[in-house]
Parts: C-alpha cells; sequence; structure tokens
C-alpha cells in the first residue's frame, strides 16, 4: 500500500508498506482523509523533537472500516461505517491514567508522531481507538480530532455560561475553542492576527473579535468585559507573546488555560500568578467525551466546514503542500491528505 512519509527536514516521499495485518482485536480501516495539523508541519520543518524519523505523518482521521477481528464485541461495528481514531495511547499505570485523565498519560504515543501515523491506505488499530461517526462523512471526520483538542481546553477551563472567554489564536484548535464555549453559553472574544480568522470566529460564535495587532487591545478587552478582563483566557498559539497576554489580560481570580507549546522560553511576571489567585491549567489532546461532543456538534449540520479546509491534496502533492504551509503558516487551517 502506499504511504505519505516525512523522511527528513523538508522531504516528504510516497513509498510503499506491507498493509497492516488485522489483529484478533483489532479493526482495519481504508482511509479515505486524514489532516495534517501543526505537529506534522513542525516535524517536516525538523523542529518537532518528540517525531521519531523518518515517520508516517498524520492522527486526524476520517476512514471506513473494512475488516473486523474476531475478538472485537459485536453489534459495535459493521463493516463499510465511517469512523474516526482515539490516536493517543495510555499506559493504565502512571498519575495521569491512575486520576482518570489517559489524555494526558505520561508515556502517551500519539499516531504520527511517536509512532507511524496513519497517512497510508490503511490502518489497524484496537477496536477501543474506534471512534463511530455515522451521518459526518469521511472528509469531515477528519476534522473531529482538532476541534477535540479545543473543546477539551474549554472543558479544562471550567467554562459556564456566566463567564467570559478569551480565546488566543484562532487556527483550528482554538476555534474548537471558540465553538465549545459559545456552546456552554459563554461570551466568547476571539483574538488573532489574521481578520480573515477573526471574521471566521465570528461565524462559529464569537461574540466579539479582536485584532492582537492593535495598540488598544487592553483598552477592547475591558470594554468587552465591564472593566473586569475575561474570566476565562485560553492560549492556543504557543508563543511567548501569547502566554505573557493571557496573564496580563485574564481577570483577577480568572482561569488561564494552556494548549500552544511555547519554542522559547517565557518570563513572566509572576507576581501577577500570586495578586489575582490565578487557576493556571495546561491542556493536553482530547478525551472521548470531547470527541463526542465534537460528533454531535458536526451532525447538527451548522458548521462552515468548507471555511475549514484549506486544501486537499493526492500524496504526491504533500511535499509542495507543506512548503507552501511553512511559508505561510498563518493562512492555513487544515490540509487534507486524500489517500
Amino acid at each position: 500500500m502506499l504511504a505519505i512519509q516525512i523522511s527528513s527536514p523538508g522531504k516528504v516521499d510516497v513509498v510503499e508498506r506491507e498493509k497492516p495485518a488485522l489483529q484478533p482485536d483489532g479493526v482495519l480501516i481504508k482511509m479515505e482523509y486524514v489532516g495534517f495539523c501543526g505537529s506534522d508541519l513542525n516535524t517536516f520543518l525538523g523542529r518537532n523533537l518528540m517525531a521519531i524519523s523518518p515517520v508516517i505523518p498524520g492522527h486526524e482521521i476520517g476512514g471506513v472500516i473494512e475488516e473486523i477481528g474476531c475478538d472485537v464485541p459485536a453489534g459495535l461495528f459493521e463493516k463499510g461505517m465511517t469512523v474516526t481514531v482515539n490516536p493517543y495511547t495510555s499506559c493504565g499505570k502512571c498519575s495521569s491514567c491512575r486520576k482518570g485523565r489517559p489524555n494526558a498519560c505520561e508515556f502517551n504515543e500519539t499516531l504520527g508522531v511517536q509512532r507511524h501515523g496513519a497517512m497510508s491506505e490503511y490502518i489497524a488499530v484496537p477496536w477501543t481507538k474506534v471512534i463511530p461517526a455515522s451521518g459526518i462523512s469521511p472528509r469531515d471526520c477528519a476534522l473531529i480530532e482538532p476541534l477535540s483538542v479545543g473543546f477539551h481546553a474549554v472543558d479544562r477551563g471550567a467554562v459556564t455560561d456566566i463567564d467570559t472567554v478569551m480565546v488566543i489564536g484562532c487556527g483550528m484548535i482554538g476555534l474548537g475553542a471558540v465553538i465549545r464555549a459559545s456552546m456552554r453559553g459563554a461570551t466568547v472574544i476571539a483574538a488573532d492576527l489574521d481578520d480573515d480568522k477573526l471574521h471566521l470566529a465570528r461565524a462559529l460564535g464569537a461574540t466579539y473579535t479582536v485584532n492582537t495587532s492593535h495598540p488598544d487591545l487592553h483598552e477592547r478587552l475591558l470594554e468587552y468585559t465591564s472593566g473586569l478582563g475575561p474570566d476565562v483566557v485560553v492560549e492556543a498559539v504557543g508563543s511567548p507573546v501569547t502566554y505573557v497576554m493571557a496573564v496580563d489580560e485574564v481577570a483577577f481570580a480568572g482561569r488561564v488555560v494552556c494548549i500552544g507549546y511555547s519554542k522559547n522560553d517565557v518570563t513572566f511576571h509572576t507576581g501577577l500568578f500570586v495578586k489575582k489567585e490565578l487557576d493556571i491549567r495546561g491542556s493536553r489532546n482530547a478525551m472521548p467525551s470531547d470527541f463526542d461532543a465534537v460528533i454531535r456538534y458536526l451532525r447538527r449540520g451548522i458548521c462552515p466546514i468548507d471555511s475549514l479546509i484549506s486544501r486537499i491534496v493526492t500524496p504526491q502533492q504533500a511535499q509542495e503542500a507543506l512548503e507552501q504551509w511553512s511559508a505561510a503558516p498563518g493562512k492555513v487551517f487544515r490540509i487534507l491528505a486524500r489517500l
């Protein structure tokens, strides 16, 4: 079978691999669409220190069940069913797993990062990782995982309908946070450098939008929050500037939820941690309940999905697509590979 492989920094190959064997407790899935995410771009650029090399990328999955193992419980799946996949592993023994938070497993291996991913014609996975998504096309299934990461951040922030939530960064994951916070009844402020992304954030539920390059950012946030600041700030960029912005702008007794990885050290005035008595929370990957919530949302048919898909490419176009994305990263939501 054919697969897309990031062979070395800046180098993508289309390679031939052996079709995976179906295990008794497994499901064989024919890949239809797989999304390139930011971690794949960083692997391509040689900046992802967690990724094996060479690696088959991809953990944003839309596929169709081809075969079902003999030990898979009856009635859960059927051939031809549209599915996505929970791409994370969990050891069941570390502190996170024992606390019921396997998404943050100390020894997690994500498809396409610490182990080969889904950008091939077929993958075989344990049945416990397969998520049925009937009523959603395989193409749209490839958006479930990245949106679920944003949904999870809102859950980590314990957002309710009395909160004002500022989401910094309106890429795919940040937009997931915008959607989920809006669904919970919160007032949402979307913040980004790109006005096109802010326009889309408003269509997805943001009450206010603000371009973070404007010198009056702080004053506008006070205006939108009756002088108090946002109750919750979700950092979905991973920049020292936006990390500091989150702490500076969040309200007293507020919550800061951190999704983005900063590749550089971040310097804080730590007095604000104490003076504001902040809750600062990490948010990693997603829980099964977050996948379920995204699936329910997409089934409603209200998401402007075409606006979230920047390009669909063949395996042979993957090199060019990643080169173009790296040249203008702020203009891309999701690139999908059609296998």
